[in-house]
């Protein structure tokens, strides 16, 4: 039996190296970058068990759950965590990382979530950056959901390590993902000797085997397939210009937002300032005396094949989250969604204005 996915020629050294160097344009980024053979998680972890350890002093910041997951990471390293907890419905300052320096001058490492998807804000990276760039500190930075829906630059924003995945805003594959990675950050990783060796979580293998040595012999078997799936979502970012691509998903938050606001029954944006709601997805708070999760499968009894998701945790009762990203980033999609949350609603006997809000989301897409 043949198949279009089977019985391919093994990935070269040579088409793999290219694919990394078509994502680093994409970054613009001029740092290493290392694609992994996993989902975002195998970067992320690796590259703070790289960096990090018992003479680490980390500011970590929380606007969601992943800032809280790298705070785990960090302590496990033995690092000493600062941990700066920002409400999940704003994003954070650069005010209140300057903040943190001065109470804890001895800060040299930092880790930020860009685009949050699991709570709906965006955090201002540039500004932060900066900071960070005063005091000397390595900057870590998760840019998994905001890469494809908004500009992710590390080496305008002095990122040392920055992960991103391409199954959000790119609409590829979930099983690779890809870290830059500066010479600042290479130096910490071999000055650390608890760096992970002879490890699917090790950074430095990469390095010395692959990197160092002319990017000419691969480590292990690529995940051919997965790999193929990347080449060709930044392929298709390609041919359209991520300027339009990122256009798209902010249109459809824009949409989103402007569409929840206008449909009424006591919905409203969970990130209270548009300018810190992400483009990849958009929370909406449930409306008093309902449940976030009982309203989401009542819309999807509607119309199952709506991108919404209840809040992860406890945020299950109160958040409702538009996963507006990749394929999803449509003017269609943002109706359905909108037209199958007025059906819940209103089978809680909560007026709404389905129409109203269709009109709303047509005038607020770019």
């Amino acid at each position: 039996m043949t198949h279009l996915l089977l019985g391919l020629p093994p990935l070269s050294a040579a088409h793999f190296a290219s694919i990394e160097d078509r994502v680093a344009r994409l970054l613009n980024t001029r740092q290493d970058v290392v694609i992994m053979q996993g989902e975002a998680l195998l970067p992320l972890e690796g590259a703070i068990r790289a960096t990090a350890g018992p003479g680490t002093t980390a500011l970590n910041v929380i606007t969601g759950p992943y800032g809280q997951t790298f705070g785990d990471w960090l302590r496990d390293c033995g690092a000493t965590v600062v941990d700066l907890r920002v409400p999940f419905h704003t994003a954070v300052t650069a005010e209140q990382v300057r903040a943190a320096f001065t109470e804890h001058p001895e800060i040299d490492f930092v880790s930020l979530v860009h685009a949050e998807a699991a709570t709906g804000n965006t955090n201002p990276v540039a500004a932060v950056g900066e900071v960070v760039r005063e005091h000397g500190a390595l900057f870590y930075l998760d840019a998994v959901a905001s890469i494809g829906a908004e500009p992710v630059l590390p080496d305008a924003w002095g990122v040392d390590l920055c992960v991103i995945g391409a199954q959000k805003a790119m609409g590829g594959p979930a099983g690779v993902s890809a870290v830059s990675v500066s010479e600042r950050a290479w130096a910490r990783m071999a000055a650390n000797p608890r760096a992970p060796r002879r490890s699917y979580l090790s950074l430095l293998d990469w390095k010395e085997r692959w990197i160092d040595g002319g990017r000419k012999a691969l480590l292990h078997a690529p995940a051919q397939l997965e790999m193929l799936a990347l080449e060709a979502c930044v392929e298709r970012i390609e041919a359209v210009g991520p300027d339009v691509v990122m256009a798209r998903h902010a249109s459809a938050a824009a949409a989103t937002r402007a569409g929840a606001l206008a449909l009424g029954g006591g919905l409203a944006p969970y990130v209270h300032d548009a300018a810190e709601a992400a483009p990849v997805a958009t929370t909406l708070r449930a409306p008093a005396g309902t449940v976030a999760a009982d309203l989401v499968a009542r819309a999807l009894a509607a119309d199952p094949s709506v991108p919404l998701a209840a809040g992860g945790g406890a945020l299950a009762k109160e958040m409702i989250r538009v996963n507006h990203y990749g394929p999803g980033a449509t003017p269609g999609v943002v109706r359905s969604s909108l037209a199958a949350l007025g059906t819940a609603l209103g089978d809680q006997g909560l007026g709404v204005d389905v129409e109203g809000a269709l009109r709303a989301a047509e005038a607020a897409w770019g």
